[in-house]
């Protein structure tokens, strides 16, 4: 099972049932990936949550659906590699997957892209098109 970090902006898509990103969630919670996070990840995604549902509750859920997996990883970071200057705020999930070996972060923030041209440490990053279908050929 592979080490992935999620941004925000794809996780927020994957945990609508409507969403073409839906599977991204369920295959979460059928356990196709390990998912890496920092506390201030899981900060961001419950106050993103709350602010794009309008509920609290709906993030605490979410928060409390992550917390409760098996297939996570708490991932304590201390020392920032600061990779990214356009937005630093981003450097969160640089981080984390950086210290957790991920595969690689799923994101379509286009500060990721400076990532392309820094050898080392090396991340990879990957659209949310393009982890969808790779989960689909995991099925």
């Amino acid at each position: 099972m592979e080490n992935i970090v999620l941004d925000t902006n794809c996780l927020i898509p994957s945990i609508k049932r409507d969403s073409i990103y839906f599977p991204i969630w369920e295959g979460f919670m059928r356990n196709k990936y390990c998912l890496c996070f920092t506390d201030e990840i899981l900060n961001e995604y419950e106050e993103i949550i709350a602010l794009r549902t309008g509920s609290p509750e709906v993030a605490q859920n979410i928060i409390r659906a992550i917390l409760n997996r098996t297939n996570t990883k708490h991932i304590k970071v201390y020392f920032r590699f600061g990779l990214i200057e356009a937005d630093p705020d981003d450097n969160k999930f640089v981080d984390c997957a950086i210290k957790a070996n991920a595969k690689y972060i799923v994101s379509e923030d286009h500060h990721f892209d400076v990532l392309k041209t820094i050898d080392f440490p090396s991340v990879n990053v990957i659209g949310i098109n393009d982890f969808l279908q790779e989960l689909q050929s995991l099925a």
